[in-house]
């Protein structure tokens, strides 16, 4: 895999676990990701008109993995309301790229070669060896374990779904436009709906926050996208996005003073093998 590539992916990584650790940062965790989604959606639907759009054939895919995206939103608010980031996080994005890899032949025909195949395992193995010893540590409960498997499954959904759909498109940018204005407004409709007071005074004080949030999430899956319309591989693409456990990881420990452990240092080195792996592969 080129290595221009594999850098923008994991610059996309970093992002990823920086909106993330905005939505966990403090308050209602499912109001904060619906700020989060709402002023990503304001200003993806202002760029929209600025970009070539997508062709047909990609629409009922957007459609589709709008609604997957909304729901692992809404099950990643709930989970990190219950238990703590370096739990949570390394539970759904480790086993996703593994439902990713299993999905990709029958589902878009693309058979990763035994050495890809080994460094995407390594990188699920690493991301789940992360929380091993922090579900020690918090003891996290039952049901915050099944909402983060449960998550896994929507994030390795809207990941096949999305590449197909993004190389149908024939317009990477715009179809990233149109996913964060699609599946933010179920979201926000929801909130508007059942706490529009709460909503609103959580939007006065973390608009800030908002925008930050809004361009992470939207520029790191929009990295992840442009790499699929560039026929890389999706597992390869999921597995090197995942990495971003390695950011959360520090995030966790500096921000939220979130314990470590000698799992988190193994997952780490198995997590950096996986990738280079990835790289030559």
């Amino acid at each position: 895999m080129p290595t221009h590539i594999v850098l923008i992916i994991l610059c996309g990584a970093f992002l990823h676990a920086s909106w993330n650790a905005v939505v966990k940062s403090g308050g209602d965790k499912f109001l904060n990701a619906v700020v989060v989604m709402g002023v990503a959606m304001v200003f993806c639907a202002a760029a929209l008109p600025f970009f070539s759009q997508p062709h047909p054939d990609s629409w009922p895919y957007l459609a589709f993995s709008s609604c997957l995206q909304a729901s692992y939103v809404a099950l990643a608010a709930k989970a990190y309301g219950n238990g703590d980031m370096s739990v949570v996080y390394p539970l759904m994005r480790g086993t996703a790229p593994l439902l990713v890899s299993l999905a990709s032949l029958p589902l878009i025909g693309e058979a990763l070669p035994p050495l890809r195949w080994l460094g995407v395992g390594m990188v699920s193995l690493g991301v789940l060896a992360m929380a091993f010893d922090q579900i020690r540590i918090a003891k996290a409960g039952g049901s915050t374990l099944m909402i983060a498997l449960l998550n896994a499954g929507f994030i390795a959904a809207y990941t096949v779904t999305d590449g197909i759909g993004v190389r149908k498109s024939g317009a990477p940018i715009a179809y990233t436009l149109w996913i964060s204005v699609l599946h933010a407004l179920p979201l926000l409709f929801w909130a508007m709906a059942t706490a529009r007071e709460r909503l609103l005074a959580n939007f006065k004080s973390r608009w800030r926050m908002g925008l930050f949030g809004g361009f992470a999430t939207t520029a790191s899956y929009g990295a992840a996208l442009w790499a699929m319309s560039q026929n890389v591989p999706v597992a390869a693409v999921a597995a090197l996005r995942e990495t971003s456990i390695l950011f959360a990881a520090a995030i966790s420990y500096f921000l939220f003073k979130e314990a470590l452990g000698r799992f988190r240092i193994l997952g780490i080195v198995v997590i950096l093998a996986g990738v280079a792996l990835i790289r030559i592969a």
